[in-house]
């Protein structure tokens, strides 16, 4: 079925331990998803008889499965070694000129695991394939969900008993800013070297040496977090070991839409300081670089020199962002005008308009209905510009996993049924068209529905 080459295992034994996954006693689809499998070159056959690989209990031929090393900041206090506690790479796919990582999230315990059981919960394997589905269809670079199972187990979590599930998540690569820091820290120029190399060859073959390498994850995350905010995403979970070099969305723990618009929005259960709320990204998206940018100081040449090198490119993040936010905002109200975007977005958290709502009745219907005083005199000067509604349309999603419908789904799938989780997941594969199917999950929560809180999968 996969077409393995590891070079990510045939890096040196202290990238990772290799190990198989954790069989279970008793596993079942929960989905596969074709359209996946058919970009990969999968045979759908294959995948949908293949269950007990995508369960952990079967290792496919040509897997070198392992889990990977790496160590992290989190929360901004540092974890000298974290790693894939509860995740098996099993082996890099390739198909034409595409590489992909084929890793298996909830398939036990491994020597990362940090006293945990190295299992999932069924709910956050929900979450993180409609999420992560959900984002690739909006257009965001993100890892992807190839398939859903559960395990015929439960696992014991703070509500108790549950289902337990696993994940088969798809990246470009898992290799993280933590990756390079846990070598780093280990005084390991070595093996901070050969990662770059990889690395590089991998995701930036066109960079020239550490701080074209630096300045390539810089520009990806600029744009990544840009993206991201256009849409009223938040991560949730921001740690270096969360921010993949590859450009990707990784990690679809505590993260969660807006609905009522506010700068200062958090989700996230443990962010109790607010670190990774909505408007806190970009800074948060520079210190992670900055954290990289440590971790290739071993390999950059004379110290003093490099530490000058690296923080003047640093400090191009900040215009990076910002153009990738004027290209973003611009296209939501369909005018290039910063300073008309961030007064509507002001207007917004004054009066707690609904995000994802606001903007595509502006692109729709170039107007927002019970507008109050203050937004209808901006809709007046805006309307005066000739906003462009097709490239509004284009930015302004109908409909978003909004968190309640998310949760639905979830208690839903603990129940034994199946039907909202794919009943959301097929809605979510075109979010720009208005459906009679899809009306439903277009409106905000009821006070009752509303998901204040989202947690992580651990």
């Amino acid at each position: 079925m996969f077409r393995f080459d590891n070079s990510y295992a045939r890096l040196p034994e202290r990238f990772g331990t290799k190990m198989a996954p954790a069989p279970v006693a008793d596993p079942g689809w929960v989905a596969w998803n074709g359209a996946l499998a058919a970009e990969m070159g999968l045979d759908p056959a294959e995948v949908e008889a293949s269950l007990d690989v995508f369960a952990g209990n079967r290792v496919p031929e040509g897997a070198e499965p392992m889990a990977q090393l790496y160590a992290g900041h989190q929360f901004g206090g540092w974890s000298p070694q974290l790693g894939d506690g509860r995740a098996i790479l099993l082996g890099e796919h390739v198909h034409g000129d595409r590489r992909w990582d084929v890793a298996l999230k909830g398939s036990g315990p491994t020597p990362y695991s940090r006293m945990g059981d190295g299992r999932s919960a069924l709910g956050p394997v929900i979450r993180e394939y409609l999420v992560s589905e959900a984002m690739h269809a909006l257009g965001v670079p993100t890892t992807r969900a190839l398939a859903a199972v559960t395990t015929g187990e439960t696992v014991l979590r703070q509500e108790g008993d549950v289902a337990g599930g696993i994940l088969t998540r798809v990246a470009a690569s898992h290799i993280r800013v933590g990756t390079f820091q846990v070598f780093a820290a280990r005084d390991d120029a070595e093996a901070v070297r050969l990662l770059l190399d990889h690395a590089t060859a991998r995701h930036h073959p066109t960079a020239g040496g550490p701080l074209g390498f630096l300045r390539a994850v810089m520009e990806r995350q600029a744009e990544l977090v840009a993206q991201w905010m256009g849409l009223g995403f938040i991560h949730g979970v921001m740690n270096t070991d969360n921010m993949a070099v590859s450009g990707e969305t990784i990690d679809y723990g505590p993260c969660a839409f807006m609905e009522a618009y506010h700068p200062d929005t958090v989700f996230s259960s443990i962010d109790q300081f607010g670190r990774y709320a909505w408007s806190k990204q970009p800074d948060i998206a520079l210190w992670n670089l900055a954290q990289l940018a440590t971790a290739l100081l071993p390999v950059m040449g004379e110290r003093e020199a490099a530490v000058r090198e690296a923080t003047e490119t640093l400090e191009g993040f900040a215009d990076l962002f910002d153009a990738a936010w004027r290209r973003v905002l611009g296209a939501k109200i369909g005018v290039n005008d910063p300073a008309l975007g961030s007064e509507l977005l002001a207007i917004m958290a004054e009066h707690r308009l609904d995000f994802t709502l606001t903007f595509r009745a502006l692109a729709v219907d170039g107007d927002v209905v019970d507008a109050p005083p203050r937004l209808e005199d901006w809709l007046a000067r805006w309307r005066g510009l000739a906003p462009d509604s097709e490239a509004m349309r284009r930015a302004n999603p109908a409909v978003i996993p909004r968190n309640h419908r998310v949760e639905e789904a979830i208690q839903a799938a603990y129940a034994g049924d199946l039907a909202p989780f794919h009943r959301l997941h097929e809605v979510l594969r075109d979010p720009w068209t208005e459906t009679a199917a899809n009306r439903p999950f277009r409106d905000p929560a009821r006070p009752e529905e509303r998901v204040e809180r989202t947690f992580c999968g651990t």
